[in-house]
Formats: C-alpha cells, sequence, structure tokens
C-alpha cells in the first residue's frame, strides 16, 4: 500500500468516525486508497487483503464492512437475495449485474426514469430504491 493510499483511507475512516486500526485501513487502503468506486464481496476483499500481504481474517472482513456499511461508508447491494456485493459509492444509483462473470458495475442514473412507485403501506415509507438490471451475453 502506498502513503497516499493509507492517508486516503485513514481519513474515510474518521471522517465517518470509524477509529482506524491497522485492519480497517488495510481494507479501506483497498476499498478507496486509489480514489476509484469499487463493488467487492467479502471474498473478493479477503482475496485482495491476502495478495496485499496482509493478514486479516475473513470473519473480520465481513464484521469490517459491515461497520463500513452502517457508518455509512458503503451501500450494500444485495443480488439474489443471498449474494452480497459492497459500494463504495453511496450515492442513489443503478446497477448492472453481469451474470456469466459475477460482477456487478454501476449503470448511468442519468439514463433511468423511474416514473412511478407504489404507495407504501400505510404506517410505512419508502427508504430507497435498489435498481439491478441482470446482463448476460447473447
Amino acid at each position: 500500500m502506498t502513503s497516499q493510499a493509507v492517508t486516503r483511507a485513514t481519513h474515510w475512516l474518521t471522517d465517518a468516525g470509524l477509529r482506524p486500526t491497522r485492519q480497517r485501513v488495510a481494507l479501506a487502503s483497498l476499498l478507496v486508497g486509489d480514489g476509484q468506486h469499487r463493488h467487492v464481496t467479502a471474498e473478493s476483499l479477503f482475496s485482495a487483503t491476502k495478495d496485499s500481504g496482509e493478514s486479516v481474517s475473513l470473519a473480520t472482513v465481513y464484521n469490517t464492512l459491515r461497520a463500513f456499511c452502517d457508518a455509512g461508508l458503503l451501500q450494500e447491494v444485495t443480488v439474489d437475495g443471498a449474494r452480497s456485493y459492497f459500494d463504495t459509492n453511496t450515492h442513489d444509483h443503478p446497477h448492472f449485474f453481469w451474470e456469466d462473470e459475477q460482477r456487478l458495475t454501476d449503470a448511468p442514473a442519468e439514463d433511468l426514469v423511474i416514473s412511478n412507485l407504489p404507495n407504501a403501506p400505510e404506517g410505512a415509507e419508502i427508504a430507497s430504491v435498489s435498481v439491478v438490471i441482470r446482463l448476460r451475453e447473447k
């Protein structure tokens, strides 16, 4: 990890009110160290962590991703109700899910138009709308 990646990760954590522990900084550096947005699974982040020479357990990766979501640093995107992807872009936007590659990418938000939503049941309000567009090769 470069010192710039560590600095960026440390600021990302402290700005959200999270203590920058060694393991959090290691994971955050992989997520935002280069300033680019990422879509990761816990398993892919765990693998990237091992490849970088860091020692972090898979359970720690899961717990840290949950803490990052709770702090508003990541958005969790669930595909098929079972597989979760974690997105560093927390603004509302749609996603493409590439079925053949099991990969999630951003879809252009400006092209999506939702003209009507059903009314929420009495006593409830719509908290968010998640759009995942599934793609496969022709």
